[in-house]
């Protein structure tokens, strides 16, 4: 029991970073025997193991209304692995290996579909597939240079180079993982190993319409993306046009739908990459707090205008991006709870109903503008000090070493007046 305790190492482990590009697929015919049979092998697994599936339904009372639960049994797969791989391997005329993909897919989609049908997101009949495509196993490639050669079947391969191409020389030196082959792009991400680094600096970040304000334990800095709304707005117009043109125009509409769709994701995406370089090159070594933020939940209690404003953000988006492009720079990213941020107050914990634009406490009189106050309590939060119990004093001291106070809490102590903060503003465009 002890000896599985004890530390083989006191270095960390290792970690890495995927890099993912994508190419244009120019071998569409050696691809398309790919796919197409693996299609049938994935719907087989699939059809298969839906056949074994339990779906039972029970009605639990709560209160005066009755609710239906739904309980769902997949197979387990050390029982039937075997019997479903030799049924598979009857029809199959690709590499053995893919064999073992489909199976493993297949259990990944009915998880998947599990979890919603439980929940009441999804229904309860059997999962379809759409787009089929395949994720390359190791075993089944081999990089040659600047190219991967890709089995498909005994001795017949289809070869991808990435040589020339834009991206080429920042994955030189690196290890390629496992190839996604789709109808018309191969997406090939390569592994980049982190260094050790420790972080040096904090910055919580509070996320608005037109800003990001954040604090970094010194000052308060407001990054503008007021160019990213003004972005999102004008392209949701033009799509409204396009819309109603796509409605009267059968196959042609559709198609331009779609040339849009992607033309509106890439420009946003070229915004928010552009953004996050730069806020990393500024903040190198940095450990990131950012709000959890689902936006459904934010749809409930608002009018239409804020509902409308609302949508037009990327928050999670622009989190994403910084969460996978931190590591490069030897910066982390956390998530915390956006619970009361807004409304609490970072020096004694007390929680106003009436918000407006600037917070004002009632019992310290602690008083600073929305957006900053709920950026210092996300770095609150960050730091391990929640905004709890009415007796315990928790706020700006504890970032420089925990204090705790009995009793009522003072107003106007000389300790109290030195909690105030140098309010300063730096907007970069």
């Amino acid at each position: 029991m002890l000896r599985n305790l004890r530390l083989k190492t006191f270095q960390p482990e290792e970690e890495y970073v995927y890099l993912t590009y994508s190419l244009k697929n120019d071998k569409k015919e050696e691809s398309k025997i790919l796919l197409e049979n693996y299609r049938i092998l994935l719907q087989k697994a699939l059809d298969w193991l839906w056949e074994r599936t339990k779906i039972e339904r029970k009605e639990v009372k709560k209160g005066k209304k009755a609710i239906t639960k739904v309980k769902i049994t997949l197979p387990k797969k050390k029982e039937v692995y075997k019997e479903l791989r030799d049924e598979l391997e009857k029809i199959n005329v690709l590499a053995s290996h893919y064999v073992d993909k489909a199976i493993n897919d297949a259990y990944s989609i009915l998880k998947s579909w599990k979890r919603r049908a439980e929940k009441g997101q999804a229904s309860l009949r059997k999962p379809t597939l759409r787009k089929v495509y395949v994720r390359v196993k190791s075993t089944l490639r081999k990089v040659e240079g600047e190219s991967v050669r890709i089995t498909i079947r005994p001795y017949e391969y289809v070869t991808f180079s990435w040589s020339h191409k834009w991206f080429s020389r920042r994955v030189k030196g690196l290890e390629l993982g496992e190839p996604i082959i789709k109808e018309d792009k191969v997406y090939l991400s390569f592994r980049y190993k982190l260094p050790w680094s420790t972080p040096l600096d904090f910055l919580a970040i509070d996320s608005n319409l037109y800003t990001l304000d954040a604090y970094d334990g010194d000052k308060f800095i407001t990054f503008s993306i007021k160019g990213l709304y003004s972005l999102k707005y004008g392209m949701q117009l033009k799509r409204g046009r396009v819309q109603s043109f796509a409605s009267k125009h059968g196959k042609k509409g559709k198609e331009l739908m779609k040339k849009y769709s992607h033309r509106e994701r890439n420009r946003v995406l070229d915004y928010i990459h552009k953004f996050v370089n730069n806020l990393l090159e500024i903040y190198p070594l940095t450990l990131f707090a950012v709000e959890k933020l689902n936006k459904k939940e934010m749809f409930e209690d608002v009018n239409d205008s804020l509902s409308k404003k609302i949508s037009r953000t990327v928050w999670r988006t622009i989190h994403r991006v910084i969460k996978y492009k931190a590591p490069l720079y030897g910066s982390f990213v956390k998530e915390v709870n956006p619970h009361l941020t807004s409304k609490s107050c970072p020096r004694c914990g007390w929680v106003s109903r009436k918000v407006g634009r600037t917070f004002h406490c009632e019992r310290c009189g602690f008083t600073l503008d929305r957006q900053l106050n709920a950026s210092l309590n996300i770095y609150l939060k960050m730091c391990g000090f929640p905004h709890i119990h009415e007796r315990v004093w928790v706020g700006v001291i504890p970032l420089k070493g925990r204090k705790g106070m009995s009793g009522a809490l003072p107003r106007y102590s000389g300790e109290a007046q030195g909690l105030r903060v140098d309010i300063k503003y730096y907007e970069i465009l």
